[in-house]
Order: C-alpha cells, then structure tokens, then sequence
C-alpha cells in the first residue's frame, strides 16, 4: 500500500460588519456576516489549519474602520471591491502551507458574495 495523501482541509473565522453603500441612485445599508477561509493540505503539528489569534486579529482590524462607514469614503465601489480588499488585506497573516481560500460576504437574506484567491 502506498504513501496516503494528505487530506485537504479548511477552516474560517467569522465577524459582523455593518456598512453603507451606493447601488445606482440608492442608498443601501447592509449587515453582513464576513467569513475568512483558510484551506492547507493535512494539519500541523498541533492538528490545526492554520493559527487562526493571528488571522482574527488581522481581521479585527481591517474591519475596525468599515464599521458603519459609506464605502465610497473609503475608495470603496460596493460590496464586491470590499471582499476583493479584505482578500488582499488578509492573505499576508496566513502562512505557508496554508492558504487564503476565500473571504465571504453574507447578509441577512442569506445572498452570499465570495471572492477566492
């Protein structure tokens, strides 16, 4: 019997973000639950995917100045150009092997906007 290969796993972090932004000529405000996804293949050596203190922290930071902010006052287009930033923002605080997989936006109706490194 060979060499069994590495099981490929995922874990995420999640928090609450409340923000405004312009659709068209409407004002719309939204809360959102935002996900983060890390994803490496097997687990480390405390069976784990990735040291998630250092990526919430990463997190609770990029999101400290969004709360109930318009994102076009912060260069910001919609909700899209926010998760594509928090991408950006976040992937440097997950280590190799592991991976930013995804970041995800929810709101309360359920629609769900992801965007994946």
């Amino acid at each position: 019997m060979g060499t069994p290969t590495p099981l490929h796993f995922e874990a995420a972090v999640t928090r609450p973000l409340s923000v405004v932004f312009r659709s068209g000529e409407v004002w719309e405000g939204h809360d959102y639950t935002v996900e983060v996804v890390a994803a490496r293949l097997g687990l480390d050596g405390f069976d784990v995917v990735v040291d998630f203190r250092d990526l919430e922290a990463a997190l609770d930071r990029s999101l400290a100045p969004l709360q109930g902010r318009l994102l076009s006052d912060l260069g910001l287009d919609g909700p899209l150009a926010l998760a594509q930033r928090l991408l950006t923002e976040l992937a440097p605080f997950v280590g190799a092997p592991a991976h930013l997989k995804e970041v995800a936006l929810t709101d309360g109706t359920g629609r769900r906007l992801a965007v994946s490194a």
